[in-house]
């Protein structure tokens, strides 16, 4: 069995290599991923595969989460992939507030270290959120029991606070609290593709390679 085993491995070495160079790329530089959800709407809509750059806070050892280096900060504003463990599963949310920031949300008013969000209504219920250091379009629908509201709160230390785009659709760290920096895996940049499942899971061809913001 070994030497048949060795034998396959010279005849296709270099789909070998491939293969590995391929998943080792894939674990620590670059991925994409599935979205299933609309709590990041209307920014990422439910079928969109959104690239993601696993390299642009820290670069890590292949298949591990050991740090070779740090190679970027996080900003208020990025979207980000974390894998988290107080849900035990993968989330793609927003970086509303850093450790330090004070932060609170009215009646989805949010602000942030004293400075308030400017909402300008796009449609419906859609609106434009400028925080002077991000801009971006939120989703404000009817949603009975949303947690709309919170007082001021401080960011702990190597800890983030996330929302989603859909702000009364969103189970975030207005539920299950802060994220730790180490459970982010990089930042979402961009719209691979999307399938529309409302429509045969035809592609959506306005959102290819659409930069996310």
């Amino acid at each position: 069995m070994k030497q048949q085993t060795g034998s396959f491995i010279k005849r296709n070495l270099s789909f070998v290599l491939f293969v590995i160079l391929m998943f080792s790329f894939r674990s620590s530089v670059a991925d994409y991923y599935h979205v299933p959800t609309g709590s990041m709407e209307p920014t990422i809509q439910v079928g969109d595969r959104i690239v993601v750059d696993k390299s642009a806070y820290t670069l890590e050892l292949p298949f591990t989460n050991v740090v070779l280096a740090q190679t970027g900060d996080i900003n208020r504003g990025d979207i980000v992939v974390i894998q988290s463990s107080a849900v035990n599963t993968r989330l793609v949310k927003r970086v509303i507030a850093l450790a330090g920031d004070t932060v609170s949300l009215s009646n989805n008013n949010l602000s942030v270290n004293g400075k308030h969000a400017l909402l300008q209504r796009r449609e419906n219920y859609v609106f434009q959120e400028n925080m002077g250091d991000s801009l971006r379009s939120i989703q404000l629908l009817p949603v009975k029991g949303a947690r709309s509201s919170f007082n001021d709160i401080v960011v702990p230390e190597k800890h983030v606070l996330v929302m989603g785009d859909n702000r009364n659709n969103s189970v975030d760290s207005r539920y299950y609290g802060f994220i730790p920096v180490e459970e982010i895996q990089g930042q979402a940049t961009r719209v691979a593709f999307s399938l529309d499942k409302e429509n045969n899971y035809l592609p959506r061809g306005e959102r290819s390679l659409l930069a996310l913001q």
